[in-house]
């Protein structure tokens, strides 16, 4: 690389212009032999961690004699969102763009279909979750690549000695450093049990029921425990079912072991909660952990990322996949499939898990035993079972299995979360279903 800096740059999308402040790491070299490619990736909170990337795309850009700029985009103030929206409508930007969980179905009349590239990819890192298929793959067709960089298990996170203190359970003897889990013991039932016991000992789990993403994402899989859809695939309102039912009674008993203002928690509420001492648990991707590494050591020290209770469907977890995807209008096509196969190789994924401490996912079954989950402390092997390396769990998303359209609106109008307060506070059953089921029609409608 020639140089780096930082700078500021301005899109200009038609008539609506977006300004974002984005780090620019140009690749700048004599010869073009194969164009230009500018490449648009989401700005990593982790320290560090974007040299990663810069670097596995240097390498590829002077092997490939390609000039490549990247711009780092922060998702603060929703900004690579309205990046991916201002691109899309004025038919011009990067040339590859990171998107987030449902944004490859709303574009996928604008995004290059990508089975060439997933083909091989899955021939040599093995399958994808089914998460990653529901929302990449549309009617058939791969429409972008998952991306390692900000994909994400949102599991329990929970104080070592408080479940054993308050609650009788050893959580490394369940999820033990090395070794599959020991957890069929690890229930809904168990879970409640462990909420309320801790919730009396003066140390709540801090479950939020807010309308921001951590509060949906943990509705969304103890809904699935509960095999409880408001939608179905084919589009039908299947809000008024028993599952449903179940899974609005358990969270009615579990909000009385919750502090009592989690209905107006966002995604950082239950960080704070846990870096303060006062959690018992919360579910999270190791950001919250990586904090009280360094801010409340005694606390990281007490820390134990594991899997999620079972329920009576099954045992899920929540999983936010980021995607890789190009636009129909980029103007060198063949050079960002072979940017997107690079950043996609194993010695290149594991170089973006280890710049992210470990927070970063790859997708793929066969790259989950990287040697940084197994390494990172304190406590020694806290991470280990974080890239569900066993297969123990199913990751989901909250609002599958609906249509994309429809499971969008569900999940970022937060309506899981926003039936669970209402029936807590004392509404009744009937009524909360027959306002859910409003809400989703209108979204059908539209």
């Amino acid at each position: 690389m020639a140089s780096s800096k930082v700078s500021r740059r301005r899109f200009v999308a038609g008539t609506a212009t977006l300004s974002t402040a984005m780090v620019a790491a140009p690749f700048v070299r004599g010869a073009y032999a194969a164009g230009k490619l500018s490449v648009g990736l989401w700005d990593h909170w982790v320290p560090g961690a974007n040299k990663a990337s810069e670097e596995i795309i240097k390498a590829w850009a002077d092997k490939e004699k390609v000039d490549v700029t990247i711009d780092y985009i922060t998702s603060q103030g929703n900004k690579i969102l309205l990046t991916s929206a201002a691109e899309a409508q004025a038919k011009s930007g990067h040339d590859i763009l990171a998107i987030s969980t449902w944004l490859p179905s709303r574009y996928a009349d604008l995004l290059v279909p990508m089975n060439d590239v997933m083909d091989q990819l899955i021939k040599q890192n093995g399958a994808v979750n089914s998460t990653v298929e529901y929302l990449g793959k549309i009617d058939g067709k791969w429409i972008a690549v998952p991306a390692t960089i900000g994909s994400q298990i949102k599991g329990p996170c929970s104080r070592i000695d408080y479940l054993k203190q308050f609650a009788g359970i050893d959580i490394q003897a369940m999820y033990p450093a090395g070794a599959p889990p020991k957890a069929d013991d690890w229930t809904f039932d168990t879970f409640m049990k462990a909420a309320e016991a801790c919730h009396k000992g003066g140390h709540s789990f801090g479950i939020g029921c807010g309308t921001t993403s951590d509060s949906v994402d943990s509705a969304g899989a103890f809904f699935h425990g509960f095999g409880a859809h408001l939608v179905d695939a084919k589009g039908n309102i299947t809000v008024k079912s028993d599952n449903v039912r179940k899974a609005l009674d358990f969270y009615k008993r579990l909000m009385s072991f919750l502090p009592p203002d989690v209905p107006a928690w966002d995604d950082a509420s239950n960080n704070k909660w846990l870096v303060s001492g006062k959690g018992a648990m919360i579910m999270n991707p190791p950001s919250a952990w990586s904090v009280a590494k360094r801010d409340a050591p005694q606390v990281a020290e007490q820390l134990w990322t594991h899997g999620f209770p079972k329920g009576p469907a099954g045992r899920y977890a929540p999983f936010l996949p980021y995607f890789w995807g190009t636009w129909k209008f980029s103007k060198n096509q063949s050079a960002a499939k072979s940017l997107l196969l690079a950043l996609s190789q194993p010695a290149a994924v594991e170089q973006l898990v280890a710049a992210s401490g470990g927070y970063d996912l790859p997708s793929f079954s066969k790259l989950t035993t990287f040697k940084i989950w197994a390494e990172e402390a304190p406590p020694k092997g806290t991470l280990y079972h974080y890239p569900n390396p066993y297969d123990a769990q199913v990751l989901s998303i909250a609002a599958a299995p609906a249509p994309h359209k429809i499971g969008e609106q569900i999940y970022t109008q937060a309506i899981m979360t926003q039936m669970v307060v209402r029936h807590a506070k004392g509404e009744a059953m009937e009524k909360t279903l027959d306002w859910a089921t409003r809400e989703i029609e209108g979204f059908s409608r539209n």
